[in-house]
C-alpha cells in the first residue's frame, strides 16, 4: 500500500531556520547577505537549479552584491561550493564541530566546572543574562574561556569588554576580538589598568577636541597628528595650557611637526609647567633684544665696506 501526502502546496510548507542562526550570524552578517542566504535555503528545499543572474532579478539586488554574499557564507563555512553548485550546511553541525573541536573548545558545562574561581562562572553567566537575554549560544562560552586564557583578563575586564562592544552595537566576535587585542597591547589585565587606559584616552580626547578648536579645523586629526598629540600629553605630560603657548607662535599654515620641535625642545630642557615654558620664552626674548641693541651700538647694520673695484688705486694706497 502506498501512502502519499495529499496537499503538496507551497502555501503550507515551512523553511526552518535553526536557532544558532540568530545567535551566531545574524549579527554580524549585511543584510543583503541575509536575504541571499534566505532565499537559497528555501529554494534548497527543492533541488532547484538558479543561476546568479537569475537571483539577481529575483532580489532585486546587484550581481556583485549576489556574488559577494555566496564568497561570504562559503568563508563562514555555511555554503560548501561543488562543481554543479552550492551544498548548504547545517548550521547546527558547524556549531557542533566548533564547540567539541578538542584544542580550543570546552562545553558549557566544562566551563563552568573548571573556570578558575567561582567569579569567573560569575562574569561569564552575568554575560549571558545581560548580553544575550539568557540564551547565549554554547559556542560563545567556549570563545569567552578562551579569551580570558589569552588576555589574563579578570572578570571585571571581561564583563568590560562586552559593555563596550554592545554599547557600540558591535557585539559580534570580530570586533570583540579587535578591542581585546587592543587592550592587550595596552597592557591591560586588571579592571584598575582599564581604569588609567580609559583616564588616558579621555585626557588624549579632551586635548585634541581643544587643538581642534584654537585651530580652527574642520576635520578631525589623522592618525599622524593623533601620534603627536599623544606623545606630547601622555608621553610628556603636558597640559592643554603647555601646548596652547605652542599653538601661538604657529604661522598661518599649521605643521603638527613644527609644533612637535617646539614642544619636544621645551620637553628635552625639562620643563614640566607653563611658568618655566613662559620664563623660557621671556629670556629667549629678552636675548634677541639685547642682540638687537648690541649691533645698534656697534652699527653693524650701517657699516659701509670699502669698494674694492679698481684694485690698481687699492694698491696705490698701500
Amino acid at each position: 500500500m502506498k501512502l502519499e501526502q495529499n496537499d503538496k502546496s507551497m502555501l503550507f510548507s515551512c523553511t526552518e531556520i535553526p536557532d544558532v542562526f540568530f545567535t551566531e550570524y545574524l549579527s554580524s552578517a549585511n543584510g543583503d547577505y541575509i536575504k541571499v542566504y534566505l532565499y537559497i535555503l528555501f529554494l534548497s528545499k527543492y533541488d532547484k537549479d538558479i543561476k546568479v543572474n537569475d537571483l539577481s532579478k529575483k532580489l532585486a539586488l546587484p550581481f556583485k552584491t549576489i556574488q559577494e554574499a555566496f564568497k561570504y557564507w562559503e568563508d563562514l563555512g555555511v555554503l560548501i561550493k561543488k562543481h554543479t553548485g552550492y551544498s548548504i550546511v547545517n548550521l547546527q553541525e558547524v556549531e557542533l564541530l566548533k564547540l567539541y573541536s578538542p584544542k580550543l573548545c570546552s562545553s558549557p558545562e566544562d566551563i563552568k566546572k573548571n573556570a578558575k574561581n567561582q567569579y569567573r562562572a560569575k562574569a561569564i553567566e552575568n554575560i549571558n543574562n545581560q548580553f544575550f537575554q539568557g540564551i547565549m549560544s554554547p559556542s560563545w562560552y567556549s570563545d569567552i574561556d578562551m579569551w580570558f586564557k589569552k588576555y589574563n583578563f579578570d572578570e571585571q575586564v571581561m564583563l568590560a569588554l562586552f559593555n563596550y562592544c554592545f554599547d557600540r552595537s558591535a557585539l559580534h566576535r570580530n570586533y570583540i576580538q579587535v578591542v581585546a587585542d587592543s587592550w592587550y597591547k595596552n597592557n591591560i589585565q586588571s579592571f584598575s589598568d582599564l581604569d588609567k587606559y580609559y583616564e588616558k584616552q579621555e585626557k588624549i580626547s579632551l586635548v585634541k577636541k581643544s587643538i581642534i578648536k584654537k585651530l580652527g579645523l574642520n576635520r578631525n586629526l589623522t592618525v599622524y597628528e593623533d601620534a603627536y598629540v599623544e606623545k606630547w600629553a601622555i608621553d610628556f605630560g603636558y597640559s592643554m595650557d603647555v601646548i596652547e603657548i605652542a599653538l601661538r607662535k604657529t604661522k598661518a599654515n599649521i605643521s603638527f611637526e613644527y609644533l612637535d620641535k617646539i614642544i619636544t625642545d621645551w620637553h628635552d630642557r625639562g620643563f614640566k609647567t607653563v611658568a618655566e615654558v613662559q620664563e623660557y620664552l621671556k629670556q629667549s626674548k629678552q636675548k634677541q633684544e639685547n642682540i638687537k641693541d648690541l649691533k645698534k651700538l656697534t652699527n653693524y647694520n650701517n657699516y659701509e665696506q670699502r669698494n674694492y673695484d679698481n684694485l690698481d688705486a687699492f694698491y696705490a694706497n698701500n
